[in-house]
């Protein structure tokens, strides 16, 4: 009988402590505290604690401290992670689906981006039903535009630089720009360009704000070429042991978090463009030769993504146009 009563407190104890690990969820995420999408995941957190009266626990592993960021798409996938946050873009090697966002020139204001969003959204998601996990929420970057070391009128300012990459999106138009590609993840930007790997990259006004990209580089010129995104995902066995309670209270806090990154991107943008120019960036709008290359280039790369997929990309396009 005492023999009985230990196994027994022990298949208890270990129930127990499996249904606390499994309340506990862990999020990777690529960027630091200051950046809007980690904020957004955060009060994403805090809404499904209270909804689930603490019975989801989620743990923001921010700033790629628990892995980094090409790792996080296939954590989820695999249930290593029980939910993550990804550069759409950085996914495009998957399936060409995921490099909608990152096409320059294809959508360059926030009501094209919406528009383009929900013309990619339907494939988006049959891909990565595939690929074993769900798309919970969207949280949209600032218009990318380009940072250098000196004044740019023309492509042929920038050639044979090092342009950073941190998508097949972004290394292709590396490429287009007779530039060379250099993969360089977020946090790894200051360093980059203080020891000369990348001299030039296209990215967010936040990315410089928060990157502090005065100590670094001098030039911000507003091209404003594609709005990419992050998602967030959750694995789909994750998501389908849950209760129909629990995962309505999941899918209103990913809806929430959608609506506020949305909301709140406008007013980003224009206040980390103005905080690189009170800290001595020259902030500058294109040239009409700058912008009439770019948008050749952003020509040639939307051709080439219709011929990576043709069926899927052409739905999204007609959908969009």
């Amino acid at each position: 009988m005492k023999w009985t009563s230990k196994i027994s407190l022990l298949l208890s104890t270990g129930l127990l402590s499996f249904g606390l690990q499994a309340a506990k969820w862990h999020m990777p995420t690529p960027y630091g505290d200051s950046h809007l999408p980690t904020q957004i995941a955060y009060q994403f957190a805090k809404d499904i604690s209270a909804a689930t009266s603490g019975e989801i626990d989620i743990v923001v592993h921010s700033g790629a401290s628990l892995m980094k960021h090409p790792e996080i798409p296939r954590a989820v996938r695999t249930g290593q992670v029980q939910l993550g946050e990804v550069f759409i873009g950085i996914m495009g090697n998957t399936h060409p689906i995921f490099k909608h966002d990152n096409i320059p020139f294809l959508a360059t204001d926030y009501a094209q981006a919406k528009k383009l969003w929900q013309a990619a959204k339907q494939e988006v998601e049959a891909q990565l039903n595939k690929e074993g996990m769900i798309l919970l929420y969207t949280v949209p970057w600032p218009a990318q535009s380009l940072y250098t070391k000196h004044e740019v009128n023309s492509l042929d300012d920038l050639k044979g630089s090092k342009m950073r990459a941190y998508s097949p999106s972004t290394s292709r138009l590396a490429d287009l720009m007779n530039t060379t590609p250099t993969t360089v993840q977020l946090p790894d930007i200051p360093q980059a360009f203080s020891t000369g790997i990348i001299d030039a990259m296209i990215t967010s006004p936040s990315t410089g704000a928060n990157g502090q990209a005065w100590d670094y580089l001098s030039h911000f010129t507003e091209v404003k070429a594609w709005i990419p995104k992050n998602f967030v995902l959750i694995n789909k066995r994750t998501f389908k042991r849950l209760s129909p309670e629990s995962r309505q209270a999941v899918l209103d806090a990913a809806q929430k978090a959608e609506q506020s990154a949305w909301n709140q991107v406008v007013e980003r943008e224009a206040r980390d463009t103005g905080i690189l120019a009170s800290n001595g960036i020259k902030v500058a709008k294109p040239s009409s030769q700058l912008l009439s290359e770019l948008k050749k280039v952003g020509q040639v790369m939307t051709e080439e993504w219709q011929q990576e997929a043709p069926k899927e990309v052409k739905a999204v396009l007609a959908k969009y146009q």
